[in-house]
């Protein structure tokens, strides 16, 4: 016997068993962004190497041990199965001019992948939903993205999280701040890990991530960020939590709040719960106003956040949301071959009217047939035997209620079927 193939560690299988929860979610997804009317663009999977690298920044974890590269064989361009949508809906977004047009409110769905030692909440390819606003300079296009947020969580039926906000200030108060940080850091080096050390002078502002329990001394007494920036950073900050307090959405100011990617600076912020273990961050984001530059375009302001889904339906079912399954209303019995003409006539038009239909294939009698639809979850089996193709009705067996089964004309019986 061949030897069975199985899916790549870490990159699963979604069964039709799941698919109503999926399916809910999407459909939340796709109400609550148009809601705020924000668009829908799709950009491929697979980028150049290049577009992350100068984007993410080439000393972070996803560009150093996490991406899926490859050499494309055909043409030797180095190629990569995408680890964020960020850098690419700004990729597609100049490259397509949509900024042209003045600002874009755009949202994204679908797999992204990272070569990570898979765990719950966390898998090497996994989904994300993005949500990016280009062109927008104010506090208020950040308060908008935090306020959908929770507008999303109570949709989904999420309960329990938390948010935490920061701000990074402009580019030229971190480079001031990172000139402080290192300095410090550097009269601290025997008490650093490996890993501080190697990020000392290409990434310090990762060293106030870590979360190595040796270090937590250190990354306290470290200089704050928050008492190294410039007025119009403060300023910034200070309108967007009074959006928010006006709004009503409780925050937590966290100073050691800093995002793994190098595009970001000013607002911050993640949300997170402490029902998924070490996997609680389920949104983060912020503001990135130098990346579209960054990628090749004019200076252009920007902001978004991504959320990961795996986590979001694992926190939807921690708090005992009921998500039905989507509804089968018939099971069709009948006599004889399931190619004769009566059968396929009734089975198009109680599905014309609506009616979700599965037509029983593969023979059998009607006890056997009987027994798949009761299989099925279907709510009414309709029979089609000889008697019923002579008269020109059909039978209607209710098969979730204690309900006498009837024989009905075909266009009378869909207010029965539907409940009407």
């Amino acid at each position: 016997m061949a030897r069975s193939i199985q899916a790549v560690r870490g990159m699963n299988d979604i069964l039709p068993d799941q698919e109503h929860i999926w399916e809910f979610f999407e459909q939340t997804i796709r109400e609550w962004v148009v809601a705020y009317g924000y668009r829908n663009i799709r950009m491929p999977i697979v980028e150049h190497t290049d577009l992350f690298v100068r984007s993410i920044g080439a000393v972070t974890d996803i560009v150093e041990k996490e991406m899926y590269t490859f050499l494309d064989h055909l043409n030797g361009d180095s190629l990569t199965l995408r680890p964020e949508g960020t850098a690419s809906c700004v990729r597609a977004a100049l490259e397509h001019n949509l900024l042209y047009a003045g600002p874009q409110r755009l949202y994204y769905s679908g797999p992204m992948f990272r070569h990570e030692r898979p765990q719950k909440g966390r898998y090497r390819q996994f989904h994300q939903v993005g949500v990016e606003a280009l062109g927008y300079t104010g506090p208020d296009i950040d308060a908008e993205l935090i306020v959908m947020c929770a507008d999303l969580w109570k949709r989904l039926g999420i309960s329990n999280v938390c948010l935490q906000i920061s701000t990074l200030g402009s580019v030229e108060s971190r480079i001031l701040y990172r000139s402080r940080l290192i300095e410090y850091l550097e009269k601290n080096l025997d008490k650093l890990d490996e890993d501080a050390r190697r990020r000392l002078y290409s990434n310090p502002l990762r060293v106030l991530d870590r979360k190595n329990p040796e270090m937590q001394e250190i990354i306290g007494d470290a200089p704050g960020l928050l008492e190294n920036l410039d007025e119009d950073s403060l300023r910034h900050s200070d309108k967007l939590q009074q959006i928010l307090i006006d709004q009503g959405i409780e925050f937590e100011i966290n100073p050691r709040l800093v995002r793994g990617l190098d595009y970001y600076n000013r607002t911050v912020f993640e949300w997170g719960t402490d029902k998924l273990g070490a996997q609680g961050t389920i949104c983060a984001g912020g503001r990135y106003d130098g990346l579209v530059e960054q990628i090749g375009g004019k200076p252009t302001p920007a902001c978004g956040f991504a959320m990961g889904v795996e986590r979001l339906l694992a926190l939807i079912a921690e708090c005992g949301k009921e998500i039905p399954n989507s509804v089968l209303d018939v099971y069709v019995i009948h006599h004889g071959e399931s190619t004769d003409g009566p059968t396929w006539k009734t089975v198009g038009y109680l599905r014309n009217q609506g009616l979700n239909v599965i037509l029983h294939c593969g023979g059998g009698g009607f006890k056997a047939q009987m027994k798949k639809a009761n299989a099925s979850g279907a709510r009414f089996a309709v029979i089609l035997g000889e008697d019923e193709i002579q008269a020109g009705v059909i039978s209607v067996k209710p098969l979730r209620e204690e309900v006498k089964q009837v024989k009905i004309g075909l266009v009378e019986a869909v207010g029965l079927l539907k409940g009407i």
